[in-house]
């Protein structure tokens, strides 16, 4: 029998990322260590003292702006130890400045607003502002962001309370666009803020899909004592991709009275102007026109077709001929022999 050996496993080349997450621990390492030998900084970090030499001659032109000898860093390792000086700036620890606390504060708080459970993010919010407090010099040591937290809706605290126990909701949810009130049980898959707005997205047991609903239409809602997990099947909505307008969508415009002024948030849109007295006048793209003579003739006078002309006549038309249906059938023969 021949005496065959496998080829030991290819170790997976180090990527730039990994070598630099080294270099800047073997910095402030190093400092603290000075004559370590090469062998045991090796050991230290896993590498071959092939790789340590490696490191200490890229180390050896790294240092702060100006990049003069006064700001390299100094490395020797001739003798077999390593000596490494003028490298404090780099082994400090990194402040964060005003404008970086203010962002991760504020991602952060807007993340805890949006999970249950959200322990670990308010923890490392209160470490944020605590070193946003020292490196700033602020005199509480704390950054406060006013955040739309959702809370302003009723219908918050019982979906995240529903949410965290894993348990099923009924809804009294108001459809805009048929002007009325649904009852529909849902299993909630994630409560969400998208463009401003607050929704909860779920399996509906009405529709037997999954649907998005906006929290501010919302008028009441129950928690049941049921499971609230959705059916395998159900996946929630690419929400990068609610709304693309096609190439071939049309662009239309429309002028809105205050009483149907809600059709510029619950429809996308490409721009509102609004009015002093509470009117607006929006531009949708839609795919039908006839998406917007429905809505039109529902609506009445509260909202008149601006553009394009041949979609405000046909509107017209359309409702001339509804008002004609209401004549008196002798009214409308009156003109025949």
């Amino acid at each position: 029998m021949s005496d065959t050996r496998r080829p030991a496993p290819r170790r997976a080349p180090e990527t730039a990322t990994q070598r630099l997450g080294r270099l800047l621990d073997m910095v402030p390492w190093l400092l603290q260590h000075r004559g370590v030998p090469i062998a045991d900084a090796a050991r230290e970090f896993g590498v071959t003292e092939e790789q340590v030499v490696e490191d200490l001659e890229l180390l050896f032109v790294c240092g702060t702006p100006g990049y003069g000898h006064a700001e390299l860093i100094d490395a020797q390792w001739d003798s077999g130890h390593i000596y490494l000086d003028n490298a404090d700036d780099i082994a400090a620890p990194m402040r964060l400045s005003r404008d970086e606390a203010v962002t991760l504060t504020a991602g952060l708080q807007a993340l805890g607003s949006t999970l249950v459970g959200s322990d670990v993010a308010e923890r490392t919010l209160q470490k944020i502002r605590d070193a946003a407090g020292s490196a700033v010099a602020a005199p509480t040591g704390r950054i406060d962001l006013d955040l739309d937290d959702g809370s302003q809706h009723p219908a918050m605290a019982p979906l995240k309370d529903a949410f965290s126990r894993g348990r099923r909701v009924h809804l009294r949810y108001y459809v805009a666009t048929r002007d009325e009130s649904t009852e529909r049980d849902v299993d909630i898959m994630r409560i969400l803020n998208l463009d401003s707005q607050w929704y909860v997205e779920g399996y509906c047991h009405r529709a037997k899909d999954v649907r998005l609903f906006r929290l501010d239409r919302i008028e009441d809602v129950a928690v049941l004592d049921v499971d609230g997990t959705p059916p395998a099947g159900a996946t929630p909505r690419d929400l990068d991709d609610v709304f693309v307008p096609g190439e071939n969508d049309h662009t239309v415009v429309l002028d809105a009275s205050r009483w149907a002024a809600w059709i510029a948030d619950y429809y996308p849109n490409e721009g509102v102007e609004r009015r002093r007295d509470g009117s607006l006048r929006v531009t949708l793209k839609v795919a039908d026109p006839a998406l917007v003579r429905r809505l039109v003739l529902r609506l009445g006078g509260e909202v008149r077709v601006v553009e394009p002309r041949e979609l405000a006549d046909a509107v017209a038309d359309e409702a001339r001929s509804a008002l004609a249906a209401y004549h008196p059938v002798h009214e409308v023969g009156a003109a025949g022999p």
